[in-house]
C-alpha cells in the first residue's frame, strides 16, 4: 500500500460525525407535523370559543399533559436507539406523566358534584377524539419509524411503542385545540384510548420495520 493511501485510510475514522440521532429525528419529524396540521385544519380547526378558554385551567390542562408526554416519550426513544445507553432517568420521567393526570383527575373529582362525573367522564366528543388523534399521530409515527431506522434499537417493539406515544402525545395537543370537552376525566378515558391506539400501532411498526 502506498503511503498516501495509507494515511487516507487512517485518517478516514476521523470525519466528522453525521448528524445526531436527535436533530435527524427532528428533521424527519418535521413533514409529520406539517401533514397533521394540515388535516387538523381540514378536518376540524380550531374550537370556536378559542379565545375565551385559552385561560382556562382545565383547557391548559390538556396541553400540559400530551406535551409532557410527548416530550418524555421523545427523550426515552432516543435512549433506546442507543444500544447500551442508560435509560432509567428517562422511564422515570415518562412514568411521572401518568401521575400528573391522575392529579389533575383528582383534583377535577374533588370540586365537581358526584352526579356530574360520570356526564364529564363520557363527554360530548368521544368518538371524534377516538379517530382523530389516531388520524393525525399516523404521518409522525411513519416519520419517526423512518428516522429511528437510522438508529439501532435492541429493543425494536419497545422503541416503537414509545415513538407511538410521542406521536400520539403531538396528536393529542393538535385535536385539543378543537375538542370542546375540557375536564380531566374525559383526557383520562378518551385521550388515552386514542394514544393508547397510536401506541399499539407503533409497537407492531417497531418490531417489523427497526429489527436489526
Amino acid at each position: 500500500m502506498k503511503t498516501d493511501d495509507l494515511i487516507r485510510a487512517m485518517t478516514s475514522d476521523l470525519a466528522p460525525p453525521g448528524p445526531s440521532i436527535e436533530r435527524r429525528f427532528a428533521v424527519a419529524l418535521l413533514p409529520g407535523v406539517l401533514v397533521a396540521l394540515a388535516l387538523f385544519a381540514v378536518t376540524l380547526g380550531p374550537r370556536g370559543d378559542l379565545a375565551l378558554v385559552a385561560g382556562d385551567m382545565r383547557f391548559l390542562f390538556k396541553f400540559v399533559v400530551t406535551l409532557l408526554l410527548a416530550l418524555c416519550s421523545a427523550l426515552l426513544v432516543w435512549r433506546l436507539v442507543r444500544p447500551g445507553a442508560p435509560a432509567r432517568l428517562q422511564i422515570a420521567t415518562l412514568a411521572f406523566v401518568p401521575l400528573v393526570l391522575a392529579a389533575g383527575v383528582l383534583m377535577e373529582l374533588f370540586v365537581l358534584p358526584v352526579g356530574s362525573w360520570c356526564p364529564k367522564l363520557i363527554g360530548s366528543n368521544g368518538l371524534v377524539c377516538l379517530v382523530s388523534i389516531p388520524l393525525f399521530a399516523l404521518p409522525m409515527l411513519i416519520a419517526e419509524i423512518l428516522a429511528l431506522r437510522q438508529g439501532a434499537p435492541t429493543r425494536p417493539t419497545l422503541t416503537g411503542v414509545v415513538a407511538g406515544l410521542f406521536a400520539g402525545g403531538v396528536a393529542a395537543a393538535i385535536y385539543a385545540a378543537h375538542c370542546p370537552d375540557d375536564s380531566p376525566l374525559f383526557v383520562a378515558l378518551w385521550y388515552s384510548l386514542g394514544i393508547a391506539i397510536v401506541a399499539l400501532v407503533g409497537g407492531l411498526a417497531g418490531r417489523l420495520a427497526l429489527r436489526w
